[in-house]
């Protein structure tokens, strides 16, 4: 994908009969996904204009330009969807979407690399850095300013203070 795209939301399969799709918004007001659009596949080559219909389950249920019926809805089941930078809100201070941590090098307070953060991860209790680290398999770290103090974009790094009990 590319960096002038940010993942936004994940069609999660059919909605009904007509066509509708359960959408997972991963905006923090999740009804502001429709107003980001056209939405893209991320390999690009599709485009969607999205329309919302309803809270649903998990999600939102929605009408995708072009989706007219259940096979068509569930055959995108799974696509994840990228709105344009420039349509996304800027980011305040302290903010960051996920698009631009994937990848920064992660250095402990000395200095010393860690790795790579490979994903952003959250299952409800806040948010979480997955790094890679060469050789030594994934570190789990809260993003929380305790635990990462610096995040340079800039620079291409993050700087965490890790827990004690991480080696």
């Amino acid at each position: 994908m590319t960096p002038d795209r940010v993942c936004v939301g994940a069609i999660a399969g059919a909605f009904g009969v007509r066509g509708a799709v359960r959408l997972k918004s991963f905006c923090a007001e999740p009804a502001a996904i429709a107003g980001y659009g056209p939405l893209w596949t991320e390999d690009g080559t599709r485009s969607f204009t999205v329309s919302l219909e309803q809270a649903v389950a998990g999600g939102l249920a929605a009408r995708l330009s072009g989706v007219e019926t259940r096979e068509a809805a569930e055959a995108l089941r799974g696509v994840r969807l990228h709105a344009d930078r420039a349509a996304l809100p800027a980011t305040g201070e302290d903010e960051y979407y996920h698009a631009d941590l994937i990848g920064l090098v992660v250095q402990d307070t000395g200095g010393a690399p860690l790795g790579r953060v490979a994903a952003v991860l959250n299952h409800g209790a806040g948010d979480i850095l997955e790094v890679r680290r060469p050789g030594a398999g994934a570190l789990l770290l809260p993003f929380t300013r305790a635990v990462v103090p610096t995040v340079d974009l800039a620079a291409g790094r993050i700087v965490v203070d890790p827990p004690e009990a991480v080696d």
